[in-house]
């Protein structure tokens, strides 16, 4: 199986402030307010008077904040100004919509953004790209996909198959009897990974197999009620599908509480350096990791070429997922939590 492995030194963390600074909290939640405004730039290399914005989901999320670092160290690094702008919280369309318009207003030369709403945003796409501004997707697909001029994003349906394959590898003989705490309805990413993971599981939706499916948004506090609310008529759980890491820490929680963590495959998709630490500790069984810095880093390099009078960037673009486990399965390739730490982001 083929995956993209940046290494260690591919993701960058630190964040260079220049100018007025870039005050983040990097805190888990996606639910916090204000979304705010950062320029940086003026480095010494090849993208002079080339702007690129970034708009994130919140400004919040440890992906978006590696997001929004590892884009300021390197607009720093190449030489462009970035305008960093987010979302007030998780779901925030119209914030994204009003942040899209004063990229616009500014005539920057490129765009790139994690949408909240997969076709919320596609008017204001519509408008930057007919007057000539490169729109790129970050991490979630626009649909139609081709509203933007490229993604650069994770694969998924490939990241959630992965997630299936393991967790139903670790169960070995045992029949599945599988809980699924989903992110929000409706969305793209969560749509791909949910439908991934039930490909390499090996069942299909409505299967008997599936005990229960609820929506957490991805959130930590909402995963552990939920599964709470589950396990209350499916205690014979062993196996369980979650969206993130903060909602894999929220399904360990109430499992731990019920003292059935000893029965239960917990996975998990994202890669986070907590989520790697908590596979590590046994909290969960395996996470799927994704890279953040490459998403953004690929983006601004084809920003910065179709600006100099390159090539445009077009179609989607897969940035890598790796499966990080201690208690590898055979057929499925991994690394270790070792690897993981140093490769992790947030």
């Amino acid at each position: 199986m083929k995956t993209n492995r940046p290494t260690t030194g591919q993701q960058g963390r630190g964040l260079l402030a220049i100018g007025a600074a870039l005050l983040l909290a990097a805190c888990g939640s996606d639910a916090e307010p204000d979304g705010g405004a950062t320029t940086t730039g003026g480095g010494a290399t090849g993208g002079e008077d080339v702007s690129i914005g970034l708009i994130t989901k919140t400004e919040t999320n440890p992906f978006f904040v590696t997001m929004r670092e590892v884009a300021a160290d390197y607009a720093d690094e190449q030489g462009v100004e970035l305008t960093a702008l987010a979302g007030a919280f998780d779901g925030d369309n119209e914030g994204q919509v009003q942040a899209m318009e004063d990229l616009i207003a500014q005539g920057v030369d490129g765009i790139m953004i994690t949408p909240n709403n997969s076709t919320g945003v596609l008017s204001a796409i519509e408008q930057a790209r007919a007057q000539g501004i490169v729109v790129i997707a970050l991490d979630t697909a626009t649909e139609p996909a081709d509203a933007v001029d490229a993604t650069f994003a994770t694969d998924n349906l490939e990241a959630g198959r992965l997630q299936g394959a393991y967790v139903r590898a670790a169960l070995g003989e045992e029949e599945p009897a599988l809980i699924m705490l989903d992110g929000t309805a409706g969305g793209t990413v969560d749509t791909f990974r949910h439908d991934g993971f039930l490909e390499g599981f090996g069942v299909e939706e409505g299967d008997a197999a599936i005990l229960g499916v609820e929506n957490t948004q991805g959130d930590q506090n909402n995963a552990q009620t939920a599964m709470e609310n589950l396990l209350q008529r499916n205690p014979g759980v062993n196996a369980v599908y979650t969206i993130n890491e903060p909602a894999a820490r929220g399904a360990y929680a109430a499992l731990e509480a019920q003292g059935l963590t000893d029965q239960v495959v917990i996975g998990s998709i994202d890669g986070g350096c907590q989520g790697v630490q908590d596979v590590a500790d046994g909290r969960y069984a395996a996470t799927v990791m994704q890279f953040p810095a490459e998403m953004v880093r690929q983006g601004m390099d084809a920003v910065i070429e179709a600006a100099g009078g390159g090539e445009a960037p077009s179609g989607f673009v897969d940035t890598g997922s790796v499966v990080i486990t201690d208690d590898p399965v055979e057929g499925i390739e991994s690394e270790t939590t070792e690897w993981g730490l140093e490769n992790c982001w947030g």
